[in-house]
Order: C-alpha cells, then structure tokens, then sequence
C-alpha cells in the first residue's frame, strides 16, 4: 500500500494484476506480463516460455530467485543463529576532533620591558 500526497491508497500489487494483461506501451509487442503478443494482441509466446527457452540456450547462467521464491528466515536472538555464521565488528574510534597543540613563542618585539 502507498500513500499519494493527496492522502489516498493505492495498492500497487493489485494495480499491476488487473493490467497484466494490456498491452505495452511502445513498439515492443509484449504485455504488462512479459508475454510476447501477435496480431490482434494474442498471446503467442507466455513469460514463462520465453524465460525457460533462455535458460535452456545459456546453461551457464543461474536464474536468481523471484520475491515470492525467496525464503526469509528470521532470528528472534542471537542464539537461533549459528556461531559460525557470527561475525565480530570492530568500530574504530574517529579521530580527535581536538586542535593540535600549537607552541607559542614570543618574538623580541612581543616581549615586555
């Protein structure tokens, strides 16, 4: 959900669901989906082919995982994590904000008589 700066809702996930299906704007011939269409707006070739014909001509790349593929586990403290998987960090200390010392030295026309 997103706020717009006149106060109203959108929900962005259900926006792009109900126009999945349009057309794209531009002369890239796909939908809002990804799905490359043909005459008329038919679908001749879905998202999910055209991703699986990549990866079967580029063996050597790995598809990385999609948002709702990807699984999150979430520590409640520090002993549900591994000791291995700890690190330590070392915060250094800035350096003295403090003026260097200056050594005044007076001249003879400074001294007083």
């Amino acid at each position: 959900m997103y706020k717009t700066a006149q106060g109203r809702s959108i929900d962005m996930d259900k926006l792009m669901r109900q126009n999945e299906l349009v057309p794209a704007v531009g002369n890239a011939k796909v939908n809002a989906r990804g799905d490359k269409l043909g005459p008329g707006g038919e679908i001749i070739k879905t998202r999910e082919e055209i991703v699986a014909e990549y990866y079967n001509k580029n063996p050597n790349v790995q598809p990385t995982p999609t948002s709702h593929q990807v699984e999150t586990k979430t520590a409640t403290s520090s002993a549900d994590i591994p000791v291995d998987t700890l690190t330590s960090t070392v915060i250094q200390k800035p350096a003295s904000s403090a003026p260097a010392e200056v050594e005044v030295t007076k001249t003879p026309s400074q001294e007083t008589k």
